[in-house]
């Protein structure tokens, strides 16, 4: 069991994750050890994620949301399996957190009577410049 928060922990079936070998350089070392981790959680059929964590967290992970509903996590920047395990774990731990996050209500606000004569102050001044730019008249 992998715990979020004091109300949000997952259970082991809803994390799968498989071994691959890894990309990149690492000597002999790379064609025979499978370091690279691929972690895959079943996000929209867990029990202990509400509708809105559910909805906030596939904004969160983008691409890595599959069709089917599951988050796909890809860590493959250390040699040890292990580590590139934690890593992933913590990858969607911080996310999870993140999504429990309700976002705060953004308060509309109206601007200050000196902003507005500010405002208005220089479109006018700008609007003066612009006119002295035309045409000049023909002297007579």
């Amino acid at each position: 069991m992998l715990r979020i928060t004091d109300q949000i922990a997952i259970e082991d079936w809803e994390i799968t994750e498989t071994f691959m070998r890894s990309s990149g350089p690492g000597g002999q070392n790379v064609n025979k050890v499978s370091s690279a981790v691929e972690l895959r959680f079943e996000a929209e059929r867990s029990p202990n994620l509400t509708a809105a964590v559910k909805a906030r967290l596939r904004r969160l992970a983008g691409r890595r949301w599959t069709n089917d509903g599951a988050l796909v996590l890809q860590v493959d920047e250390t040699r040890s399996q292990a580590r590139n395990r934690d890593i992933a774990r913590t990858r969607l731990t911080d996310l999870i957190e993140q999504a429990s996050k309700a976002p705060k209500r953004r308060i509309a606000t109206r601007p200050t009577l000196g902003a507005l004569k500010r405002r208005l102050k220089a479109k006018k001044v700008r609007g003066a410049v612009k006119s002295l730019r035309g045409a000049v008249p023909p002297e007579e």
